[in-house]
């Protein structure tokens, strides 16, 4: 089982969209990997989303795509400047969960989850990607067990 951080797709900059929704390339990234999830027969429990705009529209496209049995729902606590250790302490593998949120939050639970401090930066999220994290059995600290990006960036 696993936990799965996506970071919202592209989003409309403030002026454009002052609750920041989607871009039409923030629509079709999340779509891309949402549609290569279903391919994979990625399982998803449930969708969590931060409830800002642009999480919510990247979380009801993998909604639609993944069908999680637990639905979609809002939790406090995946802003962008939230702390990591309250939600990092909720967490379990086995929940397969998915949780959309910003960064920098999810690069900073991730390393929380990882390496024990939200300090280090151990791996690159893209708008609209997946990272996916597991925790082997009694085990506390947990590990990246693969990515799911819209693109490869050969830089």
């Amino acid at each position: 089982m696993s936990l799965y951080l996506v970071q919202h797709g592209h989003s409309l900059s403030q002026e454009v969209d002052p609750q920041r929704g989607l871009s039409d390339q923030g629509f079709q990234e999340v779509q891309l990997v949402a549609d290569m999830a279903r391919e994979h027969d990625i399982k998803v429990s449930q969708i969590i989303h931060s409830g800002k705009k642009r999480a919510s529209q990247t979380a009801h496209i993998f909604h639609e795509l993944l069908q999680p049995p637990g639905g979609l729902a809002r939790a406090d606590g995946l802003n962008p400047l939230d702390e990591v250790a309250p939600l990092a302490a909720t967490l379990d593998a086995r929940k397969n969960q998915m949780l959309v949120g910003h960064l920098p939050f999810l690069a900073k639970l991730a390393s929380h989850l990882i390496t024990g401090s939200s300090e280090h930066q151990l791996v690159q999220f893209q708008n609209g990607g997946i990272v996916c994290l597991d925790q082997a059995a009694g085990a506390e600290r947990w590990f990246i067990k693969w990515t799911l990006l819209p693109f490869i960036d050969g830089d």
